[in-house]
């Protein structure tokens, strides 16, 4: 699948395609030094993320997703194992990237659209093209006129998470990740904006790298969904999600759905992850 053509770039089978860059994990692991020892996070983890496709991470609390997503962005360096990310290793931090956690993450003294911008300033980029971008990632995510110029405060919890995606987008990222960024919502909200982002992903088909703990979610996004062990986190399962998009808001009535839910629900039983 791998083919090494230097120090510095590898290739797969798989192009780029649409806005997306692909991703390469290849026997990635993760251990932290604690004082009672040796602490692995991961090991052993390898995918492949073909540019432009929408992957999810599910798996118990504590098996690693995070710690996976943040090495990644380049933020965390993996123990072992290499990443490659659009051909080339990672060797630094990310910067055609967006990042959205569970917590918004909002500058308080600065509203709505000027959160979005924020990233626009620092990358220095135009700002007159940028603000257009803005409205319109906003108004796509639904995202409001007058809650635009808004201040976090007054924004309900699902309109703050929105403003956070709108800001990790606003730069044309060709990766996004996200990490539980719903996992905050009620369940309304989550499904509103779940069918959002979904046709906001599907303009661009960006790479994407989707944390949850919720079945429906990753199935109702994703292209594949790769589920995780308990720590140390392993992947153990790929399932390859062959649904037609836009996905319904409500997927408990289709076939399909219920298999792909019943087979996570089997691999989290096999591993005591779930106990009846």
């Amino acid at each position: 699948m791998l083919t090494v053509q230097g120090p510095a770039a590898i290739e797969t089978q798989q192009p780029v395609t649409a806005g997306g860059a692909p991703i390469v994990a290849r026997g990635v692991g993760k251990q932290f030094a604690g004082k009672s020892g040796i602490f692995t996070a991961l090991e052993d983890v390898s995918f492949d993320i073909r540019g432009g496709e929408f992957v999810s991470l599910i798996g118990p609390s504590g098996c690693g997703k995070s710690t996976l997503m943040l090495i990644t962005a380049g933020l965390v360096p993996a123990s072992s194992g290499e990443l490659v990310v659009g051909g080339q290793f990672l060797q630094r931090p990310l910067t055609d990237v967006g990042i959205v956690f569970q917590d918004h993450l909002l500058l308080e003294f600065r509203s709505a659209l000027d959160n979005v911008l924020l990233q626009a300033q620092i990358r220095r980029l135009p700002l007159a093209a940028a603000r257009g971008e803005g409205e319109r990632i906003l108004g796509k995510l639904g995202i409001p006129e007058l809650a635009r110029d808004r201040y976090p405060r007054q924004l309900s919890g699902g309109m703050r998470q929105r403003v956070s995606i709108a800001r990790a987008l606003i730069h044309k990222p060709s990766i996004l990740l996200m990490d539980e960024p719903f996992g905050a919502l009620d369940a309304i909200t989550r499904t509103q904006i779940r069918h959002d982002l979904e046709l906001l992903w599907m303009e661009t088909r960006k790479t994407v790298l989707f944390i949850t703990h919720s079945i429906e979610e990753a199935i109702g996004l994703s292209d594949r969904v790769l589920v995780m062990s308990p720590n140390p986190g392993r992947i153990v399962d790929e399932i390859a999600i062959d649904l037609p998009r836009p996905r319904p808001a409500v997927l408990g009535e289709d076939a399909s759905f219920n298999a792909y839910a019943e087979r996570i629900h089997r691999a989290f039983l096999r591993m005591g992850v779930i106990k009846y």
